[in-house]
């Protein structure tokens, strides 16, 4: 019981894992890094607990806005802040992070650490009686954080390629506070249980594909036309 809940429980990952390191065909990073991101991603989800604990303890608003603050601050604001501190501190300053896809790259397998970690707390030990948590979450929310991780990822490629200062900043924050934003709205959607919103939650899901795709496509294009310039350049030489 306990082997066939961890593969349920780990499947998602295996699978989003390979396809972004399969998408990132011209200029591979090494798998050592990649391990140590997603090493640190799974270890985040121990600040995590401690500051989402806290925050939980503080909250004292009412209703809908207690929602709001747990789906905007304790979970979006704490799990995103740490999952970019991962690839600040592990990647961000590599001699590896060279292309705008590295950044998508390394913000998905910090993104895959927290999850499967998390995956594996919710279906191997919090809900083993129930497959279907497991399925669910490998439907829903693993892809989830991969999605944010692409976001996340776009805007940090955005900070470090360009050099323009103010424009950096802005990238720099916009690479916390918009993941941050659509995991609030998707965990606010699911928290509130509200019929009404449940009819924005499937057309919310769609955008966030659709958005993110667009970014790791136009990313994996500039990875292919940067590594055809190089070829064209050592073939002059």
């Amino acid at each position: 019981m306990f082997t066939r809940l961890f593969i349920v429980a780990i499947t998602p990952t295996i699978a989003i894992g390979t396809a972004i390191y399969l998408t990132d065909r011209y200029d591979r990073e090494p798998p050592a890094l990649l391990f140590k991101v997603f090493a640190l991603g799974a270890l985040s989800v121990i600040p995590v607990a401690i500051v989402e604990r806290f925050l939980i303890g503080i909250n004292i608003l009412p209703g809908i806005l207690g929602v709001a603050y747990m789906a905007f601050i304790v979970a979006g604001f704490t799990e995103e802040y740490f999952k970019r501190a991962v690839v600040l501190f592990g990647a961000y300053n590599s001699e590896h992070f060279n292309e705008k896809l590295d950044g998508i790259v390394y913000c998905v397998f910090s993104a895959l650490g927290f999850a499967t970690i998390e995956n594996i707390m919710y279906v191997v030990f919090r809900f083993s009686g129930n497959y279907y948590v497991g399925i669910m979450r490998g439907i829903l929310s693993v892809p989830a954080h991969v999605l944010f991780g692409v976001t996340m990822g776009y805007y940090l490629s955005l900070a470090k390629f360009t050099k323009d200062e103010s424009l950096k900043k802005r990238y720099f924050r916009r690479s916390l506070l918009v993941p941050m934003i659509f995991h609030g709205i998707f965990n606010f959607i699911l928290m509130a249980r509200v019929p009404l919103l449940m009819l924005f939650f499937i057309p919310f899901v769609i955008y966030l594909w659709r958005v993110n795709l667009i970014r790791l496509n136009k990313y994996t294009r500039y990875s292919k036309e940067d590594n055809e310039i190089i070829e064209e350049k050592d073939k002059d030489e």
